[in-house]
């Protein structure tokens, strides 16, 4: 019917997941028409598991969700397409949590919708906006180098015709770009941004119970290379003993050898999230400081945990930690994550402690 392709937004990880929701509850999209969420599965066990809880409450709120095992073996692209492609048709509005994702790309040049809407998959945000506003190729801010392997050059003609998608056109009522962010971006002319402040978040969870502890959140700044892994343990270890804190928050793709280690050398508890950061920190008990990275949530959590009282402080990268493999980018887009983050408290190295 024509309700059922009303909206039809892609995932691939819980906080993207999340954010849609926020969309939804924001633009009150459900009542205005059938919403239906597709999950194109990763293969990451912690992310799949995440995204299984988030599912259930996508469908609470009066979602569709629709799970494709779009990695589920060598035939399962072309069976994922194949049984998307009456919906990406019908469809009026796409929304969209990964604009980097070939997955998505792929996807797009096969939708008719007039509607584009990007809601947040982290820090990515910012550099997608970038990317879109100079007129550039879309790449991952952590991908060290200019040049490009076989799969960049087979996916290239996608990644160019979902860029022209992403762009608005001057002057034309023929397609809408909109994002939908906590992060702080300057869109490009024709872009519309509107503000994700976790109104669902807030409604739906807490406030929080708050321990008199302090909480650290990890990153996967060493599963994609950026960061060295015995810098990451020194600095989680010096975080933990000047700040006195006891838990760690573990990000959905750190291994479970490196928080062994982690474990080993500071004492902290080791927390595996089964739901994004910003839900478990509103739904608690939660420590009265949390103490982060550069990452997403030096942005979201003050804006989930407004008026609870808690803390949020971010410790700088140190250029010393950042590996050789490391995109020349790194530095300056870590920063940047860190500089734009509003009510949060700014700590030195923690190498330096």
């Amino acid at each position: 019917s024509d309700a059922a392709g009303s909206t039809l937004a892609f995932v691939e990880s819980p906080v993207q997941l999340l954010n849609v929701l926020e969309w939804v509850y924001t633009e009150q999209a459900v009542q205005a028409g059938a919403v239906t969420v597709v999950v194109l599965s990763p293969h990451d066990p912690m992310t799949r598991g995440q995204l299984r809880r988030m599912a259930e409450l996508a469908r609470d709120e009066g979602c569709t969700v629709r799970w494709e095992e779009a990695r589920g073996g060598a035939a399962a692209p072309l069976r994922t397409i194949g049984g998307l492609t009456p919906l990406l048709r019908r469809a009026r509005r796409i929304v969209i949590g990964d604009p980097f994702s070939r997955y998505v790309q792929l996807l797009l040049t096969l939708a008719r919708a007039r509607d584009l809407v990007v809601v947040d998959d982290g820090t990515a945000t910012m550099e997608f906006i970038s990317q879109l506003a100079r007129g550039e190729r879309l790449v991952r801010w952590h991908r060290s180098g200019g040049s490009r392997g076989p799969r960049d050059l087979v996916f290239a003609p996608f990644s160019a015709t979902a860029r022209r998608r992403l762009t608005p056109v001057p002057d034309s009522d023929r397609r809408t770009v909109g994002v939908f962010s906590s992060m702080p971006v300057e869109p490009p002319p024709g872009v519309t941004v509107t503000a994700n402040d976790f109104a669902w978040t807030r409604a739906r969870f807490g406030p929080p119970r708050l321990t008199r502890g302090t909480d650290i959140v990890g990153t996967s700044l060493v599963e994609t290379g950026v960061v060295d892994p015995d810098h990451y343990l020194a600095a989680v270890r010096a975080l933990a003993r000047t700040h006195g804190a006891t838990r760690y928050f573990a990000h959905r793709r750190e291994s479970a050898e490196k928080l062994h280690a982690l474990a080993a050398a500071t004492g902290l508890e080791i927390v595996r999230p089964d739901l994004p950061l910003e839900l478990i920190a509103r739904r608690g008990p939660i420590g009265r400081t949390i103490l982060s990275f550069p990452s997403t949530v030096v942005h979201t959590l003050p804006l989930a945990l407004v008026g609870t009282g808690v803390k949020v402080a971010v410790c700088d990268v140190d250029p010393a930690w950042l590996t050789t493999k490391a995109s020349p980018r790194a530095q300056g887009f870590l920063s940047g994550v860190t500089g734009t983050a509003r009510d949060v408290q700014r700590l030195t190295y923690a190498g330096s402690f």
